[in-house]
């Protein structure tokens, strides 16, 4: 029998009450089933792998779309699925608890809201509406039953302003503005990552993995580790290099590292999406 929404959500919460778990980012049904396959306990969506799905940039995607997308990836997996929602696709308190409260319809697990505006002048909300952001998240998700995890996320590092006493200030309050799980992607030294945890203790941290081993992100407080888009990244890499040779040299031998119809058709074969 498969799980329920309300018992993915109790996994999912569980997940982020000790130790330290790796929860990567399908950017599809078909990649979803195979993480699944591979042992993990649960999986995240990712903005730029679904925009790059749909042929279009990363924050490319409308917010249909995106719902469309979830409810998908909770249909197919017996996995909590955790929502990349970007910045709630609105930039009102108002329009961020609506749109909240549609994702939790989908069946998610949890979610995250992000500060950044997309805008390069300013990446970044004011502190206050950026509180207030969170804050309108967090009563979408009690109005709604609470179940759903919420994480904030703070984009300075990687939105042009890497400064971490702004990204401490910002996750602390986010923190107390209800927020389950703090996140500052972008993060590279060890250091930066242990003044996180330890400022936000003792709500959990998620940590955008830039090529840091679990092992060593664990050691240092990290509850929980994501990889964004390279999954997605690492196949159109696999598929752009065996196109672009087929363009440009008419041959085809980068399709020797192409996996096996067989080994592919026996992962799907039957499964229309129940368990693997």
């Amino acid at each position: 029998m498969r799980p329920t929404i309300a018992q993915k959500r109790e996994t999912f919460r569980r997940l982020h009450e000790g130790g330290c778990f790796v929860m990567p980012n399908p950017w599809d049904v078909g990649s979803a089933l195979a993480l699944q396959d591979l042992g993990f306990e649960a999986l995240a969506s990712t903005s730029a792998g679904m925009a790059w799905a749909h042929g279009r940039p990363d924050t490319g995607v409308d917010l249909e779309t995106d719902l469309s997308h979830l409810r998908a990836l909770v249909e197919a997996v017996d996995l909590p699925v955790n929502a990349d929602f970007e910045g709630g696709y609105a930039v009102a308190p108002e329009g961020v608890a609506a749109n909240v409260r549609r994702a939790v319809d989908t069946g998610v697990a949890g979610l995250s809201i992000e500060d950044s505006t997309g805008d390069p002048q300013a990446p970044l909300y004011d502190f206050d509406l950026a509180v207030q952001r969170v804050a309108a998240a967090r009563a979408a998700i009690d109005s709604a039953g609470g179940e759903v995890l919420l994480t904030a996320r703070s984009e300075g590092f990687i939105a042009g302003r890497p400064d971490l006493d702004e990204t401490l200030r910002r996750l602390t309050t986010f923190a107390r503005a209800g927020a389950d799980c703090l996140f500052a992607p972008g993060l590279r030294e060890a250091g930066d990552i242990e003044a996180v945890v330890r400022a936000v203790a003792p709500k959990p941290v998620n940590v955008l993995t830039l090529g840091q081993p679990v092992a060593e992100l664990a050691e240092l407080g990290v509850r929980r580790i994501s990889v964004g888009g390279s999954l997605a990244r690492t196949a159109w890499g696999a598929f752009l290099k065996a196109a672009r040779e087929v363009a440009g040299q008419g041959t085809f031998q980068a399709f020797e590292d192409a996996a096996p119809s067989a080994e592919l058709n026996a992962l799907f074969d039957g499964r229309n999406g129940e368990s693997l």
